[in-house]
């Protein structure tokens, strides 16, 4: 397994926001009325009890070492002297209005930091909604790196807010060959058949061919560079099928599947992205069945402790799902005129395959043997041609932009 990588290194910063930074329409009305510092140079968290959920984003800046908590329009009814003394990596504090309808609360910190979690616990009987930010030590070496890379000119944390990575075309990958590597995950193979028909269609075998058929018009391109997890009928672990991926320095990994679900009148192509939680029912029971079969390999981060290396995992993470969320939109887009969606073309599911955490990752959900409709499509050769000739037009429309600068070179 590789260390750090660069790539996760210039998350420190950046992904550091939270996903919650929203402008909320009632805050004029919330009221910060308590604050708590707990902890110790290893760990310190940071709470304020506030009178309902409000959207915010913290991030840590430097010249000198702060965290930076940014809030919508709110009022602080707190005692004289709040933040004047603090208590683990936080000297002290203070807060106020910084514009209009933005509030901000800024933490000293004693050196460089980076944030773990952090969130709006919303109330609870009689405890009070609390925003909490937990703030972990780092090296000065890796915040300079980070810093230099994302704030080369300025700090603005309003500046670092305005970034929406999942509207954002993919990064290059540098390296010697500069053609795009996909790697096609059919699912399933060998001893373990996948999902099986009433009439006996295997998922493994029409997944396969469905992959087998997209490598070969991807492959055509010279701008791509086409590997498979497995080309015939053999067994490959997850966990190996996400080393595959990591080892070739994927630049997208598309796994193929067509599963069953109870309902039989459910049809069609779903698109998948990773998330720590299902964003529905059906979603959480399809990512339940194929992580019974394995557990994600773990990844090498050097000297890092456990705390850390789980946060750059997140944090990379992140900015995977926000390029495979860029690859679904044009993914929809070329596959809406063809193939029939379920109800949510694009959901998210903690499947063990997408979460190789610098790989943009997605599962496709081609349809659903439970269903005699999707079961004859997926049976279909001209049905899976057409279906990968649409999958790579996205593919080119996911690249469209560093492919057009490679090939003007």
């Amino acid at each position: 397994m590789r260390n750090i990588t660069l790539k996760m290194l210039r998350l420190f910063v950046v992904a550091v926001l939270t996903d919650v930074f929203c402008a909320s329409s009632h805050a004029q009305n919330v009221i910060v009325s308590a604050t708590r510092v707990i902890g110790t140079m290893q760990s310190t968290v940071f709470e304020a009890d506030i009178s309902s959920s409000v959207g915010f984003s913290a991030t840590a800046v430097k010249s000198p070492y702060r965290v930076i908590i940014d809030i919508a329009d709110v009022n602080f009814d707190l005692p004289a002297g709040a933040g004047r003394k603090a208590g683990g990596l936080i000297s002290s504090f203070r807060y106020g209005l910084v514009e209009e309808r933005k509030s901000r609360i800024v933490l000293d910190v004693s050196g460089p930091v980076l944030i773990g979690k952090s969130q709006v616990v919303p109330a609870k009987g009689k405890k009070s909604a609390h925003l909490m930010v937990e703030i972990l030590p780092t090296t000065l070496e890796n915040f300079k790196l980070t810093y230099e890379l994302e704030h080369p000119q300025d700090s603005s944390v309003a500046q670092t807010a305005a970034i929406t990575p999942a509207a954002a075309p993919p990064t290059q990958t540098t390296r010697a060959d500069q053609r795009k590597v996909i790697v096609i995950d059919p699912g399933h193979g060998g001893i373990d058949p996948g999902a099986v028909s009433l009439s006996k269609t295997k998922e493994k075998d029409v997944v396969l061919a469905y992959g087998l058929a997209l490598r070969d018009i991807l492959q055509n391109s010279p701008n791509y560079k086409v590997v498979m997890t497995r080309e015939s009928d053999i067994f490959i672990s997850l966990n190996e099928r996400v080393k595959i991926a990591r080892d070739n320095k994927a630049d997208l990994f598309i796994a193929i599947h067509a599963d069953t679900v109870d309902e039989k009148d459910v049809r069609g192509t779903t698109l998948y992205t990773v998330s720590d939680k299902a964003t529905d029912a059906v979603a959480e029971a399809l990512a339940q069945k194929e992580n019974r079969a394995d557990v994600i390999a773990g990844m090498d981060l050097g000297n890092q402790t456990k705390t850390v290396s789980d946060i750059l995992i997140n944090l990379a993470q992140r900015e995977s799902k926000n390029q495979a969320l860029y690859f679904t939109k044009k993914a929809v887009t070329q596959l809406k005129s063809f193939v029939r969606f379920t109800g949510k073309p694009v959901r998210s599911a903690a499947f063990v395959v997408l979460k190789a955490p610098d790989v943009p990752s997605v599962l496709v959900e081609l349809g659903y043997l439970s269903n005699k409709g999707d079961e004859a499509l997926l049976n279909s050769t001209e049905w899976r041609s057409n279906m990968a000739t649409a999958m790579a037009h996205s593919v080119d429309d996911y690249f469209g932009l560093e492919i057009a600068k490679l090939t003007s070179n």
